[in-house]
């Protein structure tokens, strides 16, 4: 990050967030852009008003002290010169407590001006959504305005408008004042004219609408009451909204109802203070402000700051760098958490202190209270509540949007709201402990953050050091193997044996998937499915060795070679079928093998001592225009982490409302968006880039695959991500599109998850998401299986399409659903389907107990005679699943850089046999037996 960026994330971009999450939240309210702008405009007037405020006071202070020394200032500069007079003029402004400096107060505004508009005009002049957008006379909110025609030419009038108003406020405001005051403003209105002359309607709009608001602000400053009548026209207006919302104009939903009624009647509250003040008389002398209350202000801003800039981002982090390394365009992740520290420490230490600054001695009080709060309810919000709320994506969306209960939000209140009566006491009765608890609490999360930091920066060496020294040992070669152009040789004549390894690929869905497509039952010909299969382990780390391995490579056996790390284990699971085959004399071609050196890019070194293995990544690899795709998504991440932060530090009630379907009310993102968010389980925008980064392979593989016309045969190994990131995908064709609306679809085919009196519930996001991408990538294998019979290699292969573990529903499917729900079988029964040579005809179903572990003797049955193990001498058998009961570790922990020791971090276990659908057996809480 360059110093221009970081100052312009530190200063301008909190107010563009600001811009951005007013206008979202008030676009969403009354969909309608024009009027989005003018209550944008309404929002932050109201919002600076102190500020100008308090800037006029001190601009008059200024010009009135001025005024006061100038008569001796040009008596001293008329019969003095030089030294002498440079000395007179310093004695002078001494003694009246003047600086030279203070001139600079006169263009306070100005200077508070200037960030604002920078900001507007970022942010309206890129917004998507005006574009096209009609209001009222103005025809195209995104384009100048172009509202008058003189003798051919096209004249934007609102400019002109704009600075016609201008002109009128700034003749009111500088009524009296120097010919230097009124010489500026009036100066920086046609500057005004010349800049916004050609700019979007919209941006000029809401100029305009500020200039409105600072005239009618100058026609108030020239009443009698001026107070008063602002409170009741804010209150008549308040009053008037809300009867059209509730009478004439009802909102869309009850949820938007109920936060604009909210929003209006804090426009009451206004009269209401004044009216209460006035009741009970003169109010009370203002506080005075002290260096110990400054300082507890600024220890709540710092606090806020290190919890939502670092902390919270950081530990993020910290839980996968990998996942948030892109492997086209290499940036460490920790580039994130700087972005968000910049934006943090702009919001809460540059402007919040800039609206300190400038309040008086009340309004500082009230805000120094207002950060104490702020500080102890952001704490317990973030380690108390909103806990499990699913997978995080790399793009920082849940698998399903957050819901919380009445009782979690009533509940998250009431500790709130006791959390507040404990420090509203600290505050007035022990303002020394607040101000050491915030210390503490500040010097806490620093290190929390400095430790995760840490933590992330050695895992992220680790992965640029595998890319770097590969690059370095074998520059072309490595080239092709990261980032190039791999290709899947299969053999015309020979034997070809093709394993895809389907990440987290649901068993269940198979019948109604082939049920509502009945073209892939004529694609997977010759396929046979084995639904009653099991995986070891509910995550990849768990359940995949023995996927690549055999036996072996189970959870319990992992653990009985404690001596060895797991690490070096699963790297050898990963070896064991493409090195048989080596051996056997077939063509050898992996592709993205899972956490190869325990890493989230896989470490295609292991392979290095098998020259003839060749190695790919191709995840990402097909994506249209990957580089730029990966930029987009650091541009979101950038201003995301941040908001993530806010997420989760308010109040449960309004969390939904700023996560907003993930796009954390980024009002671009509901035009271009680089990501997908859903609304409901029939709508969506944007493309999952993790999904497509899978998803293209697969569409791939037809262009890549080679046919060679040789006895030689080919074995080939993939691991593909298609079916492991959610994503809502456009029906009936199951493919990924920029606006997704199965509405109609789905209410017209209810029937379609239901097989043979069998129905499967399909009635969440997540539900949805993960049945569509299992179709898509059915649908797209199917498409290559008509690529290999075109080139007459289907009958000559095997394929085996397996995953290493299941993906559970919360009782989607009942038959899997044990012991009154404290069991979900569907985490433990992965895809396990198999299309031997020469077979044909409509797919069957085969009841008998499988495992994944099953797959190394699968594929290399018939083809290689008594297959052992070529690291441990063992013989490769399918014998063990025979055993009185297997083993399955229910740990959920995944992370590979946190259990990576050399057995799996302890976790129940739960064991059965024979038969998954039959709960008598399974059993809980099961013991492996000792060695």
């Amino acid at each position: 990050m360059s110093v221009f960026s970081a100052l312009y994330q530190l200063l301008i971009r909190p107010l563009e967030l600001m811009f951005d999450v007013l206008f979202s939240l008030s676009f969403r309210i009354l969909g309608n852009q024009g009027l989005s702008i003018l209550v944008l405009s309404l929002c932050m007037n109201f919002l600076v008003l102190p500020l100008y405020r308090q800037a006029d006071a001190m601009q008059a202070e200024e010009r009135e002290l001025e005024q006061k020394l100038q008569p001796w200032v040009k008596h001293i500069k008329k019969h003095f010169s030089g030294e002498e007079r440079f000395m007179m003029l310093q004695t002078y402004y001494r003694q009246n407590s003047y600086k030279p400096a203070y001139a600079l107060k006169g263009s306070l505004s100005l200077l508070l001006e200037i960030p604002f508009f920078i900001a507007a005009y970022r942010f309206l002049s890129g917004l998507l959504l005006l574009q096209g957008v009609p209001f009222g006379p103005i025809r195209d909110l995104g384009a100048p305005d172009g509202m008058l025609n003189l003798a051919g030419h096209s004249v934007n009038l609102l400019p002109i408008l704009m600075t016609a108003v201008n002109l009128v406020s700034s003749f009111l405001y500088t009524r009296g004042l120097p010919a230097k005051s009124k010489l500026q403003l009036y100066a920086m209105a046609l500057i005004f004219l010349v800049f916004l002359y050609d700019s979007p309607a919209g941006l000029v709009f809401y100029w305009t609408l500020n200039n409105v608001f600072s005239l009618v602000k100058n026609v108030f400053y020239k009443l009698k009451h001026p107070r008063l009548v602002l409170c009741c026209l804010s209150s008549a207006v308040s009053a008037a909204l809300l009867a059209v919302i509730f009478f004439v104009h009802p909102l869309d939903t009850a949820r938007h109802q109920l936060y604009a009624a909210l929003l209006l009647c804090l426009l009451q509250l206004p009269l209401l203070l004044l009216l209460v003040r006035k009741r009970r008389g003169a109010a009370p002398a203002a506080p005075e402000i002290t260096r110990q209350d400054r300082l507890l202000f600024l220890l709540g801003c710092l606090f806020l700051t290190l919890l939502l800039g670092l902390l919270i981002p950081s530990a993020v982090i910290r839980s996968s760098p990998a996942e948030f390394i892109n492997l086209y365009t290499f940036r460490s992740p920790l580039g994130y958490v700087l972005a968000s520290l910049l934006l943090a420490a702009g919001t809460f230490l540059v402007w919040l202190g800039v609206f300190y600054a400038l309040s008086g001695a009340r309004g500082k009080r009230l805000m120094e209270l207002g950060v104490w709060l702020a500080s102890g309810w952001s704490l317990v919000n973030y380690m108390a509540f909103g806990r499990d709320l699913g997978i995080l994506s790399s793009t920082l969306q849940y698998e399903s949007t957050p819901e919380f209960s009445a009782r979690d939000m009533l509940l998250n209140l009431l500790v709130l709201l006791l959390v507040a009566a404990l420090l509203l006491f600290l505050w007035k009765k022990k303002r020394e402990l607040a101000r050491f608890a915030l210390l503490v609490a500040g010097i806490a999360v620093l290190c929390m953050g400095a430790w995760n930091l840490v933590q992330t920066q050695s895992q992220v060496a680790q992965l640029r050091q595998i890319v770097a020294e590969r690059g370095e040992q074998h520059q072309q070669e490595t080239l092709s193997r990261l980032r190039g152009e791999p290709d899947l040789p299969l053999s015309k004549k020979g034997k070809n044996v093709v394993v895809i390894m389907l990440d987290r690929a649901i068993s269940a869905y198979v019948p109604y998937l082939f049920h509502e497509k009945p073209q892939l039952r004529e694609q997977f010909s010759g396929f046979v499915y084995y639904p009653n299969t099991i995986s070891f382990g509910y995550f990849t780390n768990l359940g995949a060795p023995a996927l690549f391995g055999g036996y072996e490579y189970t959870p319990v056996e992992m653990n009985r070679r404690d001596k060895e790390l797991l690490k070096d284990k699963h790297d050898e699971a990963l070896k064991v079928m493409p090195v048989l085959f080596d051996q056997a004399g077939y063509e050898v071609t992996v592709c993205d093998p899972t956490y190869a050196g325990y890493q989230w890019i896989p470490d295609l070194s292991i392979y290095d001592d098998y020259p003839r293995i060749r190695a790919f990544i191709t995840k990402g690899r097909y994506v249209e225009d990957p580089e730029d795709a990966a930029e987009a998504i650091t541009r979101q991440l950038n201003r995301n982490f941040f908001c993530y932060s806010l997420v989760k530090s308010i109040p449960l009630f309004a969390q939904p409302m700023l996560y907003d379907h993930g796009t954390y009310s980024e009002t671009n993102a509901q035009v271009s968006r680089p990501y997908q968010t859903l609304h409901g389980f029939s709508r969506a925008f944007g493309l999952n880039p993790t999904f497509m980064d899978a998803y293209t392979v697969l569409l791939a593989l037809p262009e890549i695959s080679v046919y060679e016309d040789t006895e030689q045969g080919s074995f080939l190994l993939l691991t593909n991500d298609s079916t492991h990131e959610p994503a809502l995908l456009q029906e009936p064709d199951y493919v990924p599109a920029e606006l997704v609306d199965n509405s109609e679809y789905d209410a017209a085919h209810p029937l379609r998850f239901t097989d043979d009196g069998r129905a499967i519930s399909i009635d969440s996001e997540n539900r949805a998401t993960h049945y569509q991408i299992n179709m898509a990538s059915l649908l797209a294998l199917g498409r290559w299986f008509d690529a290999l019979r075109e080139n007459g290699v289907y009958d000559n292969t095997r394929i085996i399409l397996v995953a290493d573990h299941g993906r559970g529903m919360a009782g989607q499917l009942p038959e899997l659903s044990f012991f009154d729900g404290a069991l979900d079988a569907m985490d433990a029964n992965p895809l396990l389907m198999v299309k031997d040579f020469g077979a044909s005809g409509d797919p069957v179903t085969d009841p008998r107990f499988m495992t994944n572990a099953d797959v190394p003797a699968l594929a290399t049955r018939e083809l290689i005679r008594d297959p052992v193990n070529p690291f441990t001498g063992k013989p490769l058998t399918s014998d063990a699943k025979n055993a009185p009961e297997l083993f399955i570790s229910t740990s959920d922990d995944w992370d590979v850089g946190m259990n990576g020791g050399t057995t799996f971090l302890p976790a129940p276990w739960i064991s059965v046999h024979d038969d998954i659908f039959r709960e008598e057996n399974w059993r809980l809480n099961a013991e492996p037996p000792a060695a």
